[in-house]
């Protein structure tokens, strides 16, 4: 009696045993970061050959006779003038066929080189590349509420990237600190992504100069001749919609496209104030755009690799604030990415959008709708894939990892439906039969650690369990996952020699100009 007593006990430990090791191994934080997305679905198409032959079209009219402004760029207006371009002031009036023409020497997919080479990254083709939120110059977090960004919440976004399986890039202005100087804090952000992490990463474009020692401090930690003959950043350069070029952007452009250096070519449109009100119209300004700054990088240097781009928005016209995951965006979504897939080049798009203020249920529908639309529309590198709050003015910490944590069921929705013998389970329907079930069948037992894309951060226990442990919403949930994280950041090691020469160039460029804060 008292043997079996003492045999109960033990099978009884060992149960709890194995629950904790499997609650273990589900909230062990992992370093591992998957390879980017390369889809097995098909793109989702919504228009037919007919319309986009009259966007295209429409598109060519715009460029031959409206025209594109290129502003304080001389050097751009003779290029173009160069290059059978009319030119009449700042106004360039591009030949039909000409711009398009020129699109053709950028190639239709290009890899982008980490320091680590296991975390390189191919844009185009069939692939998906995923990078966070970029440019907003406040923060939110459970405890402090929205704030001003300062470094250290930079450095705190890009331990985090780093650390998220699922984020395949670690961007670039995740948020803007405004604790340096305007002039200097493009060093500093640099920095934290060359040291704190070992993903790729975006250059400066907020001025030329800052574009040059991007690529100067990409020279120290990759080599001046690796970096002359590979690409090793990407950056973002928007157009002034509607139809202008200025000369801040085109000059970092220029910088970038010189050295062999990737830059998305992306309109920044709010529809019904930047562009027109209907998703056509808005596709031959996004069209036509795109063209003329392809075109443009490609007579800086034929070959140049680019990324064509299309961020767009609704706009509210009660109050006339930017709208996200609306039914029209994920048209012009869809509609760019067959335009663009046409000019074989690849494409930039959509992103963990919405304008809520805090990460609450707005924010999930409209987040969800946009990374659906981005996923399905054939996007190859999607900026803003997490941290987005309030229109792009906000990166919250809590949002970071509620949308990093869904950017996994992406890669498995990306994945299709595997039809090999082991997932057509015809051993486990016959194991079973009729009126069983598949709990502890043989099939499962081999597959149910795999079986099934599982969240890290969303809570699936039952009522009691979930009120035991404070009845925790998912933001809280959230705030525990970017402790937990960063309390296990580990940096990635790096040659003490580049080290000293980053640390070197930033002392002597900060010592060079007195702080600007404008």
């Amino acid at each position: 009696m008292v043997g079996n007593i003492m045999a109960d006990i033990n099978r009884r430990k060992q149960a709890r045993g194995g629950r904790a090791a499997k609650r273990a191994e589900r909230g062990a934080v992992s370093f591992e970061t998957m390879r980017y997305i390369t889809r097995n679905i098909p793109d989702l198409e919504v228009l037919n050959g007919e319309a986009l032959e009259l966007i295209e079209a429409n598109a060519e009219t715009v460029l031959a006779e409206i025209g594109v402004n290129f502003v304080d760029n001389p050097a751009a207006l003779a290029r173009w003038r160069d290059a059978g371009a009319d030119v009449d002031g700042e106004r360039v009036r591009i030949p039909r066929g000409l711009a398009r023409k020129l699109c053709k020497t950028a190639p239709s997919s290009f890899t982008q080189h980490a320091r680590n080479p296991e975390q390189n990254v191919v844009i185009g083709g069939r692939n998906l590349v995923l990078a966070p939120v970029y440019g907003p110059p406040f923060v939110r977090d459970i405890s402090g509420g929205r704030r001003y960004a300062v470094m250290a919440d930079f450095e705190k976004f890009v331990k985090l990237g780093y650390m998220s399986k699922w984020l395949h890039h670690s961007g670039g202005t995740v948020c803007e600190p405004t604790d340096i100087a305007v002039n200097k804090r493009h060093l500093d952000m640099l920095h934290a992504h060359m040291t704190l992490s070992d993903k790729p990463f975006m250059g400066s474009v907020t001025d030329p100069t800052r574009a040059r020692d991007s690529v100067e401090m990409c020279e120290i930690l990759f080599g001046k001749e690796f970096v002359a003959n590979n690409t090793v950043m990407t950056s973002l350069i928007n157009i002034n919609s509607p139809l202008t070029f200025d000369a801040v952007m085109m000059g970092a452009l220029e910088i970038y496209a010189a050295n062999n250096q990737a830059c998305i070519i992306s309109p920044f449109i709010v529809g019904g104030a930047m562009a027109p009100v209907s998703v056509a119209g808005t596709l031959v300004q996004v069209l036509a755009e795109v063209l003329a700054g392809v075109a443009y990088s490609q007579l800086v240097r034929k070959g140049a690799p680019v990324i064509a781009g299309a961020f767009v928005s609704s706009i509210d016209m009660n109050s006339g604030a930017p709208t996200f995951g609306t039914p029209e965006a994920a048209q012009i979504t869809y509609g760019a990415g067959q335009l663009f897939r046409r000019l074989g080049l690849p494409y930039r798009s959509a992103g963990a959008f919405n304008g809520s203020k805090l990460p609450d249920a707005q924010a999930g529908y409209e987040t969800a709708n946009s990374l659906n639309a981005g996923l399905l529309s054939g996007v190859n590198f999607m900026l803003h894939a997490c941290g987005w709050l309030e229109g792009g003015l906000v990166a919250s910490f809590e949002k970071f990892v509620m949308d990093a944590d869904q950017l996994g069921a992406l890669h498995t929705m990306a994945a299709g439906i595997s039809t090999d013998e082991n997932a057509l389970a015809m051993d486990a329907i016959r194991e079973v039969g009729p009126g069983g079930h598949y709990l502890g069948c043989n099939h499962t037992q081999a597959n149910f650690k795999t079986a099934f894309w599982r969240s890290d951060v969303l809570d699936y226990k039952p009522f009691e369990t979930w009120a035991s442990e404070g009845a925790r919403s998912t933001e809280q949930i959230a705030a525990i996952r970017v402790e937990g994280l960063l309390k296990a950041y580990q940096q990635p090691a790096m040659d003490p020699s580049i080290a000293d020469g980053l640390r070197d160039y930033i002392a002597r460029k900060k010592q060079a100009v007195p702080d600007s804060f404008l």
